[in-house]
C-alpha cells in the first residue's frame, strides 16, 4: 500500500467498486479500504452446511443484450465473466395472497407481461395496459436508466405517489394488489413511496431477470480482479475510522489499525450519516449535516436461510411474494407482535445441483430496528465475534418458528423438509454493511418531501464525493448508476456516457 493515491475509496460495496473501476480506467491510481474480511457489500455471501446464501442480490435485472445494466457491467468488464441462470420467463415473480386464491405471475417482457396478467385479469386490460405504458414512460424520465446524457427533467414525477397511481387504474383490489405485489423490493410505504422508486426497481426485472449462480459475491471477484487489471488495489481489514480535513479538503483517512492513507479525492461508499460522523470537527456547515442527519431510514430486514434436507424441496424458477391480506400490503412495515409478518419475499439460492430440487432458499420479512433496541450495544461480525446472548437466540428462534409457521400456511411440507435454518437481523445488516439500524435500501424517498431525502454526490467539502444505495435508488442496478453519477462528477458526465456508450458498442461489434 502507497501512502498517496489519487483516489481513496473507503468501502467496498458495488458502488464503491464500479467507482473504483471507472477511475482506474482513466488511469488514476485507486485504493479502496474495506473494514470487513469479504469485500463487496450487500453483494456479500455466506456458507452454512456447504450451502451458499446470498445477503442482498437475490435476483437481477436488466441483463440481457443491449439493455440498461448490461450496457454498465460490459463497460466495467464484467458482463462475460458472470454465471447466471435466467429466471421463468413466463413468471419470474410470483405474487400471491392468503384472502385471495391463486397465484400472479410476472412474465419478461413487456407483451408477455401484460398477456399472462390479463389472462388472469380480461377485464382489466385497458388498466394492465395503462399500467406497463406508465412504468415504460417514467423510467424514460432518467437519462442514465437509458444510459443517455443528462439529469431527471420532470420534478412532478417526484411527487407522484405508488399507491396513488395503481388505486386511480381500476377499482379491483386483487389486481391493485399484484401490481404492488413486488413492493419488498423497495420497502414500499403507502404515504411516501414515489412512483419512479416502484417504476425503476420493477421495470429492469420485466425486461429481464436472472438469478446468480452460486452467490452474487461472484461479481465481487469479477470486480475486484477488473479493478487490479487497471492497477486499481483494494485491502480488506482496514476500517477507516476518521477522515482528517485540512483548509476545507480531506487530506487523509486514519484507520483502525493505525494505516494512514492520503489522497487527492475521497469516495465514502458507506452510509452519508456515518461517514458525517467520522468527520468529526468537518468545515461542513451545521445546516447541511441536519439535513443529512434527518433523513429516513428505510425498515431493515428479519432473514430466513434455509438449507433443506437433499431431494426434499421442490425448486422454483422464481420468486414469491406473498401477504395476508390484499388490503394491508402497503402497510407491512406497521405489524403489531401478533400481526408479523404481515408478508415475505422468498427466493431460491442456484448451485451446481439445482434442477428439480431445491438447495436452500432465503426468506425476507419486515423488522423494525426497536425489536433489537436491547442488544444494540453489541457488536457481532465473523472478524469481530461476539455472543450477544441467549436471550437474542431465543428471540431470533422465536421469530424464525413464526416465519416458518406462515411459510406452511402455503408450503405445507416445508418444515418437514428443513434440514437446517438461519437467521439475521437488522443487527447483522448493521453491524456487515454498516447501514444505519439495519436499514434495506438507504433513505426513504418521499412524495411530501421530495428533493430532502436526494442526496448528492458531491460533497459540500470540495474533494468528498458519496456513492452507494442511499443516494439516488438502491439495488444493483440503482447503485451501479450512482457509481455512474459519482464519478461524472469527477470526469464530467456527457464524457462518461459517451464511454460507456462508445465502448459497449465497440464490444457488441466485435463480438
Amino acid at each position: 500500500m502507497k501512502e498517496h493515491y489519487d483516489v481513496v475509496i473507503v468501502g467496498s460495496g458495488l458502488g464503491g467498486l464500479v467507482s473504483a473501476i471507472i477511475l482506474a480506467k482513466e488511469g488514476k491510481s485507486v485504493c479502496v479500504l474495506e473494514k470487513n474480511q469479504q469485500f463487496g457489500g450487500n453483494l456479500q455471501t455466506f456458507v452454512r452446511d456447504k450451502t451458499i446464501f446470498d445477503t442482498g442480490v437475490h435476483y437481477i435485472g436488466g441483463l440481457a443484450e443491449g439493455q440498461n445494466l448490461h450496457k454498465y457491467f460490459s463497460y466495467i468488464g464484467i458482463m462475460d465473466g458472470l454465471k447466471l441462470k435466467r429466471l421463468d420467463i413466463d413468471g419470474f415473480d410470483v405474487v400471491s395472497f392468503d384472502n385471495y386464491d391463486g397465484e400472479f405471475p410476472y412474465a419478461q417482457g413487456y407483451d408477455n407481461f401484460r398477456e399472462k396478467l390479463i389472462e388472469k385479469f380480461p377485464e382489466e386490460e385497458k388498466a394492465i395496459i395503462a399500467y406497463c405504458d406508465k412504468m415504460i414512460e417514467v423510467c424514460q424520465k432518467f437519462p442514465l436508466y437509458s444510459v443517455k446524457k443528462g439529469n431527471p427533467y420532470d420534478i412532478e414525477i417526484y411527487q407522484e405517489s405508488a399507491k396513488g397511481f395503481i388505486d386511480a387504474l381500476t377499482d379491483n383490489e386483487k389486481l391493485k394488489g399484484v401490481l404492488a405485489g413486488t413492493n419488498y423490493l423497495y420497502a414500499g410505504y403507502k404515504e411516501n413511496t414515489p412512483l419512479y422508486v416502484h417504476a425503476l426497481s420493477v421495470n429492469s426485472y420485466i425486461e429481464s431477470a436472472y438469478r446468480c449462480v452460486n452467490g452474487g459475491s461472484q461479481i465481487t471477484k469479477l470486480l475486484i480482479k477488473q479493478l487490479k487489471s487497471f492497477g486499481g488495489e483494494a485491502y480488506k481489514n482496514h476500517k477507516v475510522s476518521h477522515f482528517k480535513t485540512e483548509e476545507g479538503r480531506v487530506t487523509e483517512v486514519i484507520c483502525a489499525n493505525g494505516k494512514v492513507v492520503s489522497g487527492d479525492t475521497f469516495i465514502s461508499n458507506i452510509e452519508p450519516k456515518l461517514t458525517l460522523q467520522m468527520l468529526g470537527d468537518s468545515p461542513l456547515k451545521k445546516a447541511y449535516v441536519n439535513r443529512i442527519n434527518s433523513i429516513e431510514n428505510t425498515i431493515a430486514p428479519f432473514s430466513l436461510y434455509i438449507v433443506f434436507k437433499p431431494d426434499s424441496f421442490k425448486y422454483y424458477n422464481h420468486n414469491f411474494y406473498h401477504f395476508r391480506d390484499v388490503n394491508k400490503m402497503w402497510d407491512s412495515q406497521d405489524y403489531t407482535q401478533e400481526t408479523w409478518p404481515e408478508g415475505y419475499m422468498m427466493s431460491f439460492g442456484v448451485g451446481k445441483n439445482t434442477e428439480e430440487f431445491a438447495e436452500c432458499v432465503t426468506v425476507m420479512t419486515y423488522m423494525r430496528f426497536d425489536e433489537v433496541e436491547s442488544w444494540s450495544d453489541t457488536f457481532n461480525t465473523v472478524k469481530e465475534k461476539n455472543d450477544r446472548g441467549e436471550s437474542y437466540e431465543a428471540f431470533k428462534t422465536k421469530k424464525a418458528e413464526k416465519l416458518i409457521d406462515e411459510l406452511e400456511k402455503k408450503f405445507p411440507n416445508i418444515r418437514s423438509c428443513i434440514a437446517e435454518y438461519y437467521t439475521s437481523t437488522p443487527l447483522s445488516y448493521r453491524d456487515y454493511i454498516g447501514s444505519h439500524n439495519g436499514s434495506m435500501y438507504g433513505y426513504v424517498k418521499d412524495i411530501n418531501k421530495p428533493l430532502q431525502s436526494i442526496v448528492s454526490p458531491k460533497t459540500k467539502i470540495k474533494n468528498l464525493y458519496f456513492t452507494g444505495q442511499s443516494l439516488n435508488m438502491h439495488g444493483i442496478l440503482g447503485v451501479t448508476i450512482g457509481g455512474v453519477i459519482t464519478c461524472s462528477e469527477i470526469l464530467g458526465m456527457d464524457y462518461l456516457v459517451d464511454k460507456i456508450n462508445e465502448e459497449t458498442q465497440i464490444s457488441k461489434t466485435v463480438n
